[in-house]
């Protein structure tokens, strides 16, 4: 099983940019190469900040977009989305409690969009009520289970995006260490950077954006850092006893050269190019 992930589109108003990037402009071309490579994908996803400002337009056009992507899409909403205007546009992922949470069902797993969203302010909340509704989505299915959410739920030892992680990450992470052995791994966003680790024992990744994205600046302690790097999508590949996670850096615009065969009986000291 194949699935794309997705995160931190940032939609604007056309024409407007962030970081001298037009995300609008971004996010076809991160279409146009999935469609390119990954075209039998099961399904895409994307985890958050769909919008920049969470202007209804933006998930009007989203949403017009998706309607014609040949790939089964499903959403989570970010720090940057207007909860309300992206139900507006996209009523029929609105889940208990008016937050955007479900489920979809995949061969190789059951999959939970989460909702990690607060409004106006940029660290993610995950409350009493929404914690209920994933205890009972992970008690009531064998699983296993993939968890699709925003922020992250763990600390990633960089202080201005720790403090806008997911704050309540310990009780998170305490409902996630009983259920660990049915969850086969957890993707999130937010943060902009390649990312690794685990939660509670169960994997986590999580990728750049498709527009603007960061760097792990560890001497900086107040502000969050950019960069110039390359615009990615993740490519995510399920087996029976294992998961590969890639970063396509779909923005890198350099050279690309095949070389190198994989024969170790065709390699040449004079001649292979490296």
């Amino acid at each position: 099983m194949k699935l794309i992930h997705m995160s931190d589109i940032h939609l604007t108003t056309p024409g407007a940019t962030i970081g001298g990037r037009d995300p609008r402009q971004n996010f076809e071309r991160a279409l146009t190469h999935i469609l390119r490579d990954h075209h039998d994908a099961d399904l895409m996803v994307i985890t958050g900040d769909l919008s920049d400002w969470g202007d209804r337009d933006d998930y009007q056009w989203l949403k017009q977009r998706l309607d014609s992507f040949p790939i089964p899409v499903r959403l989570c909403i970010g720090n940057h989305d207007s909860r309300a205007n992206f139900l507006s546009v996209f009523p029929e992922l609105a889940g208990e409690g008016g937050f955007v949470q479900n489920v979809h069902d995949l061969p190789a797993a059951r999959c939970l969009f989460l909702d990690t969203a607060h409004p106006q302010t940029h660290p993610g909340r995950y409350c009493d009520e929404r914690l209920g509704w994933l205890a009972a989505r992970l008690a009531e299915h064998d699983g296993p289970f993939l968890l699709f959410m925003h922020h992250n739920p763990m600390p990633v030892h960089l202080a201005p995006l720790d403090q806008i992680r997911l704050l309540d990450d310990a009780a998170f992470r305490k409902l996630v260490a009983r259920h660990r052995e049915r969850i086969r791994h957890i993707f999130f966003g937010h943060c902009h950077l390649p990312l690794a680790g685990s939660v509670a024992g169960v994997p986590v990744s999580s990728l750049r954006g498709t527009n603007h994205a960061s760097y792990p600046l560890f001497s900086e302690t107040k502000l969050l850092s950019a960069s110039d790097l390359p615009e990615s999508y993740g490519v995510v590949f399920f087996g029976e006893d294992y998961v590969t996670v890639h970063m396509v850096e779909f923005g890198y615009i350099g050279p690309i050269r095949i070389e190198g065969s994989p024969d170790h009986q065709a390699w040449n000291r004079e001649t292979m190019v490296r």
